[in-house]
């Protein structure tokens, strides 16, 4: 495998923050499993929404568990079969077509122990009711992995680039898009983003940044291994700082529907 280099790998903290709240549902599934003795404690159905050509996907089936993919592309979901033939998974990720208000026509109520919501909220023409979807699908008790971008981090970026107009706009601008061609429809922070997901039903039990100075850093600056891992220990740190997570560039609450 050829080394990273440059910047680390967008899923590096995220990975990790996914990880954990996996476990965290494998142990619920466990309370579960002790008084059905059906049940099987170590997999757990998890449903990707947004989840596109299966990068994440492939990495949570590779842990044992069952995956559903939810995607409105067919380019995306015909990508994500053929990786998964390649992983030897295909058994274990299931590709579906539909978007994230359409989950209860696609997707039957409770049946899913974990949703991973990751860029999907930034899109879509209706976040509130994407989450309300996501609630429906999960189970009592199940869990919620929702990755969002942040707007301060966006304004030091466009400073940073030099575009001073642009981070003057996202401070204005009521859905935080430095303009009218920014790609992103909508960007969140800390409070908004707690609020959506507590409105939709969800209890928030944690907060993560992710990618709080690896977009900004210069590349020549992680040249070498030794500044690489520097980086990953400063991204590790900041993911759990309340101080440096106004800076992130995204967001990862885990909540509890």
């Amino acid at each position: 495998m050829a080394k990273e280099r440059g910047r680390p790998r967008t899923s590096t903290v995220l990975w990790e923050g996914v990880q954990h709240l996996l476990a965290d549902a494998a142990g619920d599934a466990a309370e579960d499993a002790a008084e059905d003795a059906a049940g099987d404690a170590g997999e757990l159905t998890v449903v990707d929404l947004g989840g596109g050509t299966g990068g994440l996907a492939v990495r949570v089936a590779a842990l044992g568990h069952r995956v559903v993919v939810v995607d409105p592309s067919p380019d995306a979901l015909a990508a994500l079969q053929r990786r998964t033939v390649e992983a030897g998974l295909s058994g274990r990720v299931r590709a579906v077509q539909g978007d994230a208000t359409d989950l209860s026509s696609v997707l039957a109520p409770a049946s899913a122990d974990v949703l991973l919501c990751h860029g999907v909220l930034e899109v879509v023409d209706d976040p509130a009711a994407a989450l309300r979807a996501a609630r429906e699908v999960l189970r009592p008790g199940g869990r919620l992995s929702l990755l969002v971008a942040q707007w301060p981090a966006t304004v030091l970026a466009r400073v940073l680039a030099g575009h001073l107009a642009q981070a003057l706009h996202v401070l204005s601008d009521d859905t935080r898009r430095w303009s009218s061609s920014d790609p992103v429809r909508r960007r969140f922070d800390q409070a908004s983003a707690t609020a959506l997901a507590e409105a939709a039903g969800f209890s928030v039990t944690a907060v993560e940044g992710t990618r709080t100075f690896s977009d900004v850093v210069p590349a020549v600056s992680t040249e070498s291994d030794d500044d690489l891992a520097l980086l990953r220990e400063l991204e590790a740190v900041a993911a759990r700082s309340p101080e440096l997570r106004v800076l992130a560039g995204h967001l990862h609450l885990h909540a509890r529907r």
